[in-house]
C-alpha cells in the first residue's frame, strides 16, 4: 500500500507541473464571484440529456448548492477526460470543488480534504453472463482479462487484495471510464472490470448480459472533494448543505430520480423491450412523435408508457376491459373521443393528450420530473388515489409534491389502517409504482438508443389541415 501512495503522489506531482501547451484549463481567478466544480462525463456525473440539456446526479447536487448557499456566485463546470483528472485538476487550482462520484479512499485522504458523504456504494466485479460463468472466488479469475480505469478506487482495492492473492493480475487503463469497460465487457472484449453497484445498475438496462460476479471489500462513502488550503467557510457551507439535504428529503429525492427504477427490469424484461424496439416500435414511431407534436410530450416517454401497457401490441385487451396501444379504459375513451381504442392513429394521441391532461391537473407547485411521475401514476391507477396518497405523505411528514415521498403512501392504499381515512378508499397502490418505474426504465433505454425529436411545425400544419 504505501509503494502504491508513494507511486500516485508522484504521478499526481508531475501531472500538477505547468505544461507547455495552452489546452490546460485556466487557474481558479480569484476576482470572479464563481465556484467551479470539476467532475466528468458520466451517467452518475454529467450528461446532456435527450433535450441536450445537460443532467446527472452531481451536475443536480452542485447546482443546488451554488443556488442556495452561494447565490450571488456563478456556477461553473469543467469537464475532464477520466475520473484519475479530477484530483489533478484540484491540486493544480483549476476548480473549488470536485463533484465526481468520488470514493473516499485512504490514499485520497493524503491528497485533498472530503466532505461529509453524502451516498455510500459497493464495488462490484462484473463479468458478461453470456460468455463466462460465474466465478466461485478471486482465485477463478487470475487467469482472466481484468481492467479497470486507472486513477480509481478500484486500483486501490485491487492493490490491498493482491496481498491476499498475490496471483491476482490486471490493467489500469488511461483515457476511459467504467461506461465504456462495461460495455466493454458486455462486447466480450474484456472479461471482467470493477464498477460501483450504483453505476452497474444502470448499466445493466442497456446490457442485459452484464452480471454481478461478487462484492469487492467493503463499502465505500462518496463525497465532494476539496483542496487542503480552501476556503474553510466554503466546507462549512458545503457540510451544511449535505446536512440539509439528508434532513428534508432532497437527496433521498435526487437519488430516486437517477436511481430509483434502474433496478426495477429484469434480464429478460430488458431483452425483450429490446427486441421489440427493433421490431415493433418502427411501426409507430411516427405516431409518437406526431403525439409529441400534439402535447409537448416527449416521444419516447409515450412510446415507453405505451410498451408497458400493451408490450406495443395494437389488440392488447386485459381482464377488466382496458385496450389498445395505451390501454385507454372505456371512460377514458369516450373523454378522449376514441371511437376505436385498438386504432393505434386514435390511442396514442389520445393517450398523450390524457397524461397531459393529468399533468394539468396537478397542482402548479410541482415541479418535473415530479410531476410527470405523479401524473404517470394517476394514468395507472386514477387521480384521485394519487390524491389520497399524497394526503397520507403529508401526514406522515413526507412531501406529497415529490415522488420518492408520494410512492410510499401509494403502497399504504391497501392496508385498511391507512385507506379507511382517506376520501376514496382502497387501491392496489403497489401497481402505480412498478408502473412509474418500469417507465422511467424504458424510457432511459429508448434515450439511449433513440433520438429525440424535433417538431417541424410548418409541416405539421399542413398535415394537421390535410
Amino acid at each position: 500500500m504505501r509503494l502504491l501512495l508513494i507511486s500516485l503522489l508522484v504521478f499526481l506531482t508531475v501531472a500538477c507541473k505547468p505544461t507547455e501547451h495552452n489546452n490546460e484549463p485556466p487557474l481558479i481567478d480569484p476576482n470572479k464571484k464563481e465556484i467551479v466544480f470539476v467532475t466528468h462525463n458520466g451517467p452518475s456525473t454529467y450528461y446532456l440529456d435527450g433535450e441536450n440539456q445537460p443532467a446527472g446526479f452531481e451536475y443536480d447536487l452542485a447546482t443546488l448548492f451554488v443556488k442556495e448557499y452561494a447565490p450571488d456566485y456563478q456556477i461553473r463546470f469543467l469537464l475532464v477526460n477520466s475520473i484519475s483528472d479530477v484530483i489533478p485538476s484540484l491540486l493544480k487550482g483549476q476548480a473549488h470543488i470536485a463533484a465526481a462520484n468520488l470514493s473516499v479512499t485512504h490514499i485520497r485522504e493524503q491528497l485533498v480534504l472530503f466532505s461529509k458523504p453524502y451516498q455510500e456504494t459497493q464495488q462490484q466485479l462484473i463479468f458478461n453472463h453470456e460468455i463466462n460463468k460465474k466465478p466461485k472466488n478471486l482465485a477463478a479469475i487470475v487467469d482472466k482479462k481484468i481492467v479497470v480505469p486507472a486513477g480509481t478506487s478500484y486500483v486501490e482495492r485491487l492493490v490491498a487484495l493482491q496481498q491476499k492473492q498475490p496471483t491476482l493480475k490486471w490493467r489500469e487503463a488511461y483515457h476511459t471510464n467504467s461506461e465504456a469497460l462495461l460495455e466493454e465487457v458486455a462486447d466480450g472484449m474484456l472479461d471482467f472490470t470493477i464498477v460501483d453497484s450504483h453505476l452497474v445498475s444502470i448499466m445493466q438496462n442497456y446490457h442485459p448480459n452484464l452480471s454481478v460476479a461478487m462484492p469487492v471489500g467493503a463499502s465505500d462513502k462518496i463525497a465532494w472533494a476539496m483542496s487542503k488550503n480552501t476556503d474553510p467557510q466554503l466546507v462549512k457551507k458545503v457540510n451544511a448543505f449535505i446536512d440539509r439535504i439528508h434532513k428534508d428529503g432532497t437527496l433521498r429525492n435526487l437519488i430516486d430520480r437517477y436511481y430509483g427504477s434502474s433496478k426495477r427490469l429484469n434480464t429478460l424484461d430488458i431483452t425483450t423491450f429490446l427486441a421489440r424496439s427493433n421490431t415493433l416500435l418502427p411501426k409507430y414511431i411516427h405516431l409518437f412523435k406526431q403525439a409529441q407534436e400534439l402535447t409537448g410530450i416527449e416521444w419516447r416517454l409515450l412510446a415507453a408508457m405505451s410498451y408497458r401497457e400493451s408490450h406495443w401490441d395494437t389488440f392488447n385487451t386485459s381482464p377488466t376491459g382496458v385496450r389498445g396501444l395505451m390501454m385507454l379504459t372505456e371512460s377514458t375513451a369516450d373523454l378522449m373521443g376514441v371511437t376505436d381504442r385498438l386504432d393505434p392513429k386514435q390511442s396514442i394521441p389520445a393517450g398523450a393528450q390524457y397524461i397531459l391532461k393529468l399533468k394539468n391537473t396537478l397542482p402548479d407547485r410541482i415541479p418535473e420530473p415530479d410531476r410527470t411521475y405523479l401524473a404517470l401514476a394517476a394514468y395507472n391507477i386514477g387521480y384521485a388515489h394519487v390524491e389520497d396518497a399524497r394526503v397520507l405523505a403529508a401526514r406522515q411528514n413526507l412531501n406529497p409534491d415529490r415522488w420518492a415521498d408520494v410512492k410510499k403512501t401509494l403502497v399504504l392504499l391497501n392496508n385498511p389502517e391507512y385507506y379507511t381515512t382517506v376520501k376514496y378508499g382502497y387501491a392496489s397502490g403497489g401497481a402505480p409504482v412498478i408502473f412509474v418505474e418500469s417507465v422511467r426504465s424504458y424510457q432511459r433505454i429508448l434515450e439511449r438508443y433513440q433520438p429525440s425529436h424535433t417538431p417541424d411545425f410548418n409541416n405539421f400544419r399542413v398535415a394537421r389541415t390535410e
